[in-house]
């Protein structure tokens, strides 16, 4: 009697084995899909990188991960972030604007004139991005990879060589950049909200005279053959960054996490560089076009910085942007500049 029990209870015990060995097996053999949503096309630098990107996944994970790219994806950054928050997508590439809608620091690096060049930036960079990731992470997402693409650059109708220039012409701003538009009306600028699709037609109307933008999106829209000059003042950095909701990250095996996580690390560095030889490209198409660059003197650039900066603190204490990060990037740049 005590044998066949024993027997009975290694037979089910044997099953049992055999049911969980099955269901890890089936799980490992699963695919962890991964969905990404861009706003920009498959055949554009970042496109490829993702697609790039995407392949690395697979074959470093043998499988087990896939990176699945929506190139092209409609929908503004907002309608992307509500859908992270709804696990339809799991990542999505973001420029700051909308990674500053996460975590308010991140619009510091944003303040006009503020941050002046590519060594300043990398400077920034290399002691905030840990804490600006944190306070990402703390809001449930990853931010995978920073990327800069390029700076942004005044276009206009009539030449602009300083500060008041521009104060005489009406300037396009996003609606969705509330902090730069507060900022540059404090500034006393003559701001007007529209969006990327309606500037054409609001600068062929006469409604702008000017805009602020990246030369590789003024190229693409053609919006230079109306705001036909350029001021090689650098406005801003403009800063992209893929993000992961922390619910899709914890579906990717941790053994895969930093093989994966450095492919993109990889892939935002080649994009830096690619996107500064397609800037430097659009600016000689642009120029090719009889497009005029106000290449500006040392004495009117610190009439951008002086006038500029003296508006900054006040934006601070209005809390257009955040005061412990803005005294931060001070620091940095004083410590950098006098080490110049």
């Amino acid at each position: 009697m005590m044998v066949h029990v024993q027997k009975k209870a290694s037979c089910v015990f044997f099953a049992v084995f055999l049911m969980l060995a099955h269901g890890l097996y089936a799980q490992r053999q699963r695919p962890v899909i991964i969905t990404l949503a861009s706003a920009l096309p498959r055949n554009s630098t970042w496109g490829k990188s993702l697609d790039r990107i995407a392949a690395d996944w697979i074959r470093l994970s043998n499988g087990e991960v896939t990176l699945r790219i929506l190139h092209q994806y409609p929908g503004s950054e907002g309608e992307y972030m509500m859908k992270l928050r709804q696990d339809k997508i799991q990542a999505a590439v973001f420029t700051s604007v909308a990674l500053n809608s996460i975590a308010p620091e991140v619009m510091a690096l944003s303040i006009p004139l503020f941050i002046r060049n590519n060594g300043e930036l990398d400077a920034v960079l290399r002691e905030v991005r840990p804490i600006l990731d944190s306070k990402i992470e703390e809001k449930g997402l990853v931010n995978l990879a920073w990327a800069k693409a390029g700076w942004v650059k005044i276009f206009s109708r009539t030449p602009v060589r300083v500060p008041n220039d521009l104060r005489r012409l009406r300037v396009a701003t996003s609606p969705d950049e509330k902090e730069l538009f507060d900022a540059f009306e404090s500034m006393r600028f003559q701001m007007v909200g529209v969006t990327i699709s309606d500037t054409v037609q609001f600068l062929n109307s006469g409604k702008i005279d000017a805009i602020y933008q990246s030369p590789v999106s003024v190229n693409a829209y053609q919006l230079y053959r109306v705001a036909n000059n350029m001021c090689t003042v650098n406005i801003a950095p403009f800063m992209g960054g893929i993000l992961m909701s922390k619910i899709g990250w914890d579906r990717v095996p941790d053994r895969h996490k930093p093989a994966l996580r450095e492919v993109i690390r990889q892939a935002g560095l080649e994009f830096e560089n690619s996107f500064q030889r397609s800037e430097e490209e659009a600016v000689a198409d642009m120029r090719r076009n009889n497009i005029i660059i106000n290449t500006i003197t040392p004495q009117e650039e610190e009439e951008w910085y002086r006038d500029i900066g003296s508006y900054i603190p006040g934006l601070v204490e209005k809390n257009i942007f955040n005061r412990e990060m803005y005294q931060r990037i001070v620091g940095i740049l004083e410590n950098y500049r006098r080490g110049r």
